[in-house]
């Protein structure tokens, strides 16, 4: 099965290594993995603030791109949200584009959502390195792809040493919102403090984010305010628990 990484802007800028941990989990679960270099923006800042123009011209683009793969995978739901609901209906206008475009959209799947609904991967055989207490936030944009923060979780519950505590006020926003959080800086402020303090009361040593812009909401904000918790991306603490694994079995 080939599959495509589009690493989205965030994760390749700020944290290329949840790109290179979602690598190598698609690579021990069977996948040939490539990552086309001409990939770019997915179009989502530019339609967001009212410019439906520039936003088509970077979907003609990434349609290009990843013609033939197999399937798309990005660890950002924010950006498969852009993608799934908007890129058909760029191209109304034209039928061709259209049918290219509906094409994309179909291949095209966050990093949980293929994990459990393409590969159906089980993770009770991985253990972490040493038991950890997690907890989850649930994105906003997960729900533009009709997900829920269940499949996540299952995931992470199946892994050894885990150690998973719910999240109060778990599915609401953190406050980022792309320019909301430039625009509203009050009200984004006041929201990702609220994330935060909700993560301080679990007690748990991570908050699972999977999505760039939350994780360096949430996380900048943890750290201004001196939270005991780090910010990881699942595909991060599947890829630990692989490597753990691997390692264990050969001694």
């Amino acid at each position: 099965m080939k599959v495509c990484l589009f690493v989205t802007c965030l994760t390749d800028l700020f944290a290329p290594d949840v790109g290179m941990a979602v690598v190598k989990t698609l690579e021990h679960f069977g996948c040939s993995v490539d990552f086309p270099t001409a990939q770019t923006c997915c179009g989502q800042p530019a339609f967001n603030n009212g410019f439906p123009a520039e936003a088509r011209a970077l979907a003609v683009k990434m349609i290009d791109v990843f013609h033939d793969a197999d399937y798309i995978v990005t660890p950002s739901g924010s950006c498969c949200a852009m993608i799934r609901d908007h890129y058909v209906e760029l191209f109304h206008d034209d039928p061709d584009q259209r049918k290219l475009a509906e094409d994309f959209v179909a291949r095209c799947y966050e990093y949980v959502e293929f994990l459990t609904k393409i590969l159906k991967v089980d993770l009770t055989g991985l253990t972490l390195p040493k038991d950890e207490k997690l907890t989850y936030h649930f994105t906003c944009h997960l729900r533009g792809l009709g997900a829920t923060g269940e499949p996540a979780i299952r995931l992470l519950k199946q892994i050894g040493g885990v150690q998973f505590t719910e999240l109060e006020k778990s599915e609401q926003c953190c406050g980022f919102g792309g320019t909301f959080a430039v625009k509203y800086s009050d009200i984004s402020g006041a929201m990702v403090r609220d994330k935060v303090q909700c993560g301080i009361k679990t007690g748990a040593q991570t908050m699972i984010v999977n999505d760039g812009g939350c994780a360096m909401n949430i996380g900048g904000a943890g750290h201004r305010m001196e939270a005991p918790f780090q910010v990881r991306h699942i595909a991060q603490v599947i890829a630990a628990a692989i490597e753990h694994t691997a390692g264990a079995n050969v001694s």
